[in-house]
């Protein structure tokens, strides 16, 4: 698929090829580094609703005694860089669909693109910027999972179609936090 203007992101550089996407869009009256330097803050347990829905997904999990893990966050995710304001994204690696999202650790950008393993699916998650003919910017957060054979890309749908419209939640409660914090920075600069 192109991006607008096709411009190349890093979701493009980390994740070209996919299978299931979303995404989803914020107008901010704000400068791009100080809504860029908002979304890398955002953490999904400062949000009550987004830390139930969280909490409720990982409930089996610790039923059944196999997670001790923090609550998922962004801080599970791998960095995966930062394009000036233009924009900025996080991966993760796992079988999602699993209880415990099977993550695997992966500690840089080189050994996320390294990965090849056929029995995960790769996501990259990302944030970008543009400018409007108005003068405020466009946030937009897209997600990509990549399923490197059938058999995970049969195990990941079931999840995703479950999954999807709680993530668009989560999504558009985080663009709304962003939203707020970088058009309050501004108005108390």
């Amino acid at each position: 698929m192109q991006q607008a203007k096709n411009k190349m992101t890093l979701i493009d550089e980390f994740l070209p090829r996919y299978d299931f996407r979303e995404r989803h869009t914020a107008l901010i009256s704000a400068p791009a580094d100080i809504i860029l330097d908002c979304a890398a803050r955002q953490r999904a347990q400062d949000d009550p609703l987004i830390r139930l829905a969280i909490r409720l997904r990982e409930l089996p999990s610790r039923l059944m005694q196999r997670s001790q893990r923090p609550p998922l966050d962004l801080d599970d995710f791998t960095f995966l860089g930062r394009d000036g304001d233009r924009g900025l994204a996080f991966g993760l690696i796992g079988a999602f669909w699993q209880a415990d999202y099977g993550l695997l650790d992966i500690d840089s950008p080189e050994a996320f693109k390294a990965t090849v393993r056929t029995d995960v699916c790769q996501l990259v998650m990302d944030f970008n910027v543009d400018a409007t003919a108005s003068g405020a910017s466009m946030l937009s957060t897209e997600t990509r999972v990549f399923c490197p054979s059938p058999a995970v890309r049969r195990r990941f749908a079931p999840y995703w179609f479950v999954i999807r419209p709680v993530s668009g939640l989560i999504r558009q409660r985080t663009l709304a936090r962003i939203r707020r914090e970088a058009e309050s920075l501004v108005a108390g600069k």
